[in-house]
Parts: C-alpha cells; sequence; structure tokens
C-alpha cells in the first residue's frame, strides 16, 4: 500500500490539494483496518463529504483502491507469471 506521501501527492496531481488530513485519517496506524473497511465506505464517504466536501470524499475513495491495487497488483503479476512458467515448462506456451 502506497505510504500517505504517495497518497498526498496523487491527490495534488488530481485535485490541485493533498488532503493530508484524509490520508492520515485513513492509515492511523491504531484504526488502519477499521478505516481500510469496504463495508464502511458510504458511511465514511458521508462523513469527508460533511466535513470537507464531495472532493474529499472521492479522495477518500480513490486512497481506498489504490491501496486495493496496492496490496493485489503483485499477487496478480505472480500469478500470471507463475502459468506463463508452467506453460512454457510444459511445452503449451504461444502455441
Amino acid at each position: 500500500m502506497p505510504p500517505v506521501k504517495k497518497h498526498m501527492q496523487a491527490s495534488l496531481e488530481r485535485t490541485g490539494k493533498d488532503y493530508r488530513e484524509v490520508h492520515e485519517w485513513i492509515d492511523d496506524p491504531e484504526n488502519k483496518n477499521e478505516r481500510h473497511d469496504f463495508t464502511r465506505v458510504l458511511e465514511f464517504a458521508k462523513m469527508f463529504t460533511d466535513k470537507y466536501g464531495e472532493e474529499a470524499a472521492q479522495e477518500y475513495v480513490y486512497h481506498l483502491s489504490d491501496d486495493l491495487k496496492g496490496k493485489f497488483g503483485h499477487v496478480l503479476e505472480d500469478t500470471e507469471s507463475s502459468v506463463n512458467s508452467a506453460l512454457t515448462y510444459f511445452g503449451s506456451f504461444n502455441r
């Protein structure tokens, strides 16, 4: 998962604002798992909308999306590489 600074940079590039408060809130070490809970997205997005506006809520969602890609992106790449390696080994790749 990207560090807070990378999330802030991505927000800055998208919106012109870093949304430090949003990213630091999400990645607070004592509450990180709870605040990344997809079943609470609507609740937390509303909180950000009420406190900072709609754009902040969208940045919260982007943060979650970036973390999801960070967590599982390498799994997909590793799996694809393993499948390709196995197919090559058995002579079934690119036939």
